[in-house]
């Protein structure tokens, strides 16, 4: 009987496959990497045409040294990584370890952990490609490189444990570079004036835009008070007649399924999850999922990709079910959404799209977490959709002349639901505008005018949606890189999140002007996008990488010189607080760590008294009745309160308490949000109070 080994990177893969394949097969999990450059040193020849030295990573030789042994008990050794280039470099460092000749039929895709995908991959394994290993490893040195040269200048410069990156620091800057917007943004005033009109018994709103000049329409700037009293006098004088009515339909198309970072967006806006949560469980459903009645599989194709294709056979399997489900008028035919949408898109996957259409999410809503239901809903809707036809608005615009002024306004109503049957975006969850039946010529009552004052607003700090897009649209980063570069620059303390957006940090600041002042030509947009283009040219055979290694390194060989000779001493001014050192006497100042600000002793290294700071939120703790109700974060960041004499008292709760107590039962209260409404309860079960705020 052969025997078969098959090497995937994680356990919940291995078991997921392991069922599918049978008693011949033996699956194992390599845990990921298996061998990666020295932590210790720099681990790259320059001199040597930047040739790599890898080693078995600390604390992996008992999973090397299993893998060794069943490979020598195996007639086949199949390699099924994940099927990118980083899977692809997992394979080619097992190949290395375990003896395997690399121009062998070893190297196996799955692109969707199912019974028939896995079984037919099985079947036609291919040899490892040289082109897509050699993209990874030259992103790998070139990230080395980087790191490691720039770091230690940093350490030098400013402070130890400072970190510099190709794509991270680039991420930094456009959060920085915003911040500079914003703060160097002049407000310009200007006025709106809103028009309420009446036919007969229906009101309705319209609002000046345009004023007629020589018998044409120029658009209406109002820059100020006295301007807009000038109109207001002359408006309120004059008949009100309709001037002009356009009866039109339009179409809203459906969006393409999603990619990596639209998954992301997406996941962001509508169910507030961060990339890495999203990335998460988007891995746990792509590697499957023990579903009652069906076993093991997956949900999901492969998670990180940059194309919106989808292949024949699943766009004919959504026809049926749009077909089934909702009617010959809801199905746009089937699209493959096979064209490029941008010319770096790599198109190596599917787009992300369910794995099985009988298993929609209310099915085996039992068989999943709470946020794992949730994503593969938002999943699933969205492919369901992009096979769907365009949503049909009736729409009208109207404008109202009085005297030399124009009012306008539009009217709205959908038609046809078409794919916003089952899904839709914050753009698509709007209430029709109906206006009443008007007509040319109509004459209308003004009731009221209402005039405003408005200034125009700074460009809006980034959210993880919004840096993930712009990072996509400027060619910065790959699918696989987005999430990371957001968690590293987090947690260097580069940048914090509040209230779900970036703002740089003094040191993330200082850091920036450092790299922007020396490395200018190479931390930019533009630079790092045309990397990743020559990164792909690589995985496309058109480039050697080392190559393109050493043409980078020229350039950035000499950046580090005039680095190192020019950058002075810079010292870091910490805010004092007025907590004093329980140890030495000194009074605490305020940094900022991986986790956010906390209290430190100046005195270090000689005294290494640090702590938390206890944000107060004014609230007694109802346990001890002692202690302050305040805020802390758990090792992963996520809010809670607690009570200020922990560990004494080791009160805690994930919603913010309240003062007031429970009017019902006396119980204390907490507020509890949702993304539409706001309410206070009591924590009291038998309760039930509450009340909206």
């Amino acid at each position: 009987m052969t025997k078969n080994l098959v090497i995937v990177e994680s356990p919940a893969k291995a078991k997921s496959i392991s069922k599918m394949l049978g008693k011949n097969y033996t699956v194992i999990a390599s845990l990921g990497h298996i061998r990666d450059l020295p932590k210790s040193r720099l681990g790259i020849d320059i001199k040597n045409n930047f040739e790599p030295e890898y080693i078995t990573i600390r604390g992996k030789g008992t999973i090397v040294g299993n893998l060794k042994k069943e490979a020598k008990k195996s007639d086949n050794v199949f390699l099924a990584t994940d099927p990118d280039r980083e899977g692809e470099a997992i394979s080619w460092h097992l190949a290395s370890l375990l003896d395997i000749d690399k121009n062998t039929p070893c190297r196996v895709e799955f692109h969707e952990i199912t019974k028939d995908t896995v079984k037919n991959s099985i079947k036609s394994p291919r040899k490892l490609d040289e082109n897509l290993y050699n993209a990874q490893q030259a992103r790998r040195v070139l990230d080395r490189l980087v790191g490691y040269k720039i770091s230690p200048i940093l350490w030098k410069k400013v402070k130890k444990g400072l970190s510099a990156g190709r794509v991270q620091s680039v991420a930094v800057k456009l959060i920085c570079d915003r911040e500079n917007e914003i703060n160097e943004f002049i407000p310009e005033e200007y006025w709106t004036i809103k028009g309420f009109f009446r036919k007969e018994n229906d009101k309705f709103e319209a609002m000046l835009s345009h004023q007629i000049v020589n018998d044409k329409e120029i658009k209406l700037k109002i820059r100020n008070e006295d301007e807009a009293k000038n109109i207001l006098r002359e408006i309120k004088n004059n008949e009100n007649i309709i001037y002009d009515i356009k009866k039109t339909k339009r179409k809203r198309s459906p969006y393409p399924p999603y990619t990596t970072s639209t998954l992301q967006q997406d996941a962001s806006k509508k169910l507030g999850y961060t990339s890495k949560k999203t990335m998460m469980i988007a891995q746990q459903l792509y590697e499957g999922i023990d579903v009652k009645g069906e076993g093991t599989t997956g949900l999901i194709t492969y998670m990180r990709t940059d194309s919106t294709r989808i292949s024949a056979e699943a766009v004919e399997a959504a026809k049926d079910f749009i077909l089934q489900n909702y009617g010959k008028e809801y199905s746009n035919g089937g699209n493959t959404y096979s064209k490029k949408a941008k010319k770096e898109t790599q198109d190596a996957h599917e787009g992300i799209r369910p794995a099985h259409l009988n298993l929609w999410p209310d099915k085996i809503k039992d068989s999943l977490t709470k946020e794992q239901y949730k994503l593969y809903k938002l999943i699933w809707d969205r492919f369901i959709g992009s096979q769907m036809s365009d949503a049909i608005y009736d729409t009208v615009s109207v404008k109202i002349k009085n005297g030399e002024y124009i009012f306008k306004c539009n009217g709205s109503k959908l038609h046809f639901s078409g794919f916003l049957k089952v899904y839709t975006t914050a753009d698509e969850e709007q209430n029709d505008i109906v206006l009443p039946e008007l007509s040319v010529g109509e004459k209308l009552d003004l009731i009221k005018v209402e005039e405003k004052r408005n200034f125009t607003q700074p460009p809006s700090r980034y959210t993880e949606a919004s840096l993930i897009k712009t990072m996509e649209d400027l060619g910065i980063g790959r699918p696989s890189t987005y999430s990371p570069t957001i968690s590293t620059i987090l947690s260097r303390g580069y940048v914090t999140l509040d209230k779900k957006t970036f703002y740089p940090t003094e040191l993330g600041t200082i850091v920036n002007d450092i790299l922007i002042s020396y490395f200018s030509e190479i931390i930019n947009e533009e630079f790092t996008a045309q990397l990743e283009n020559q990164l792909d040219e690589i995985a496309e055979g058109k480039l050697n990488w080392q190559d393109v290694i050493k043409e980078f390194y020229l350039k950035f060989e000499n950046a580090l010189e005039k680095a190192e000779s020019e950058i002075e001493k810079i010292e870091l001014k910490y805010e004092e607080s007025d907590e004093i050192c329980e140890k030495c006497g000194r009074k605490m100042v305020i940094k900022i760590g991986k986790y956010g600000k906390f209290l430190a002793c100046p005195g270090y290294p000689e005294c290494k008294n640090a702590k938390p700071i206890l944000e107060k939120i004014g609230v007694k703790c109802p346990l001890c009745e002692d202690g302050e109700i305040v805020k802390k974060r758990t090792k992963k960041g996520r809010l809670f309160y607690g009570c200020s004499n922990y560990p004494n008292c080791e009160f805690n709760s994930w919603q913010e308490p309240v003062q007031e107590k429970c009017p019902k039962c006396g119980s204390m209260m907490v507020i509890k949000q949702t993304k539409k409404s706001k309410s206070i309860i009591c924590t009291n079960d038998k309760c039930g109070y509450n009340k909206n705020i």
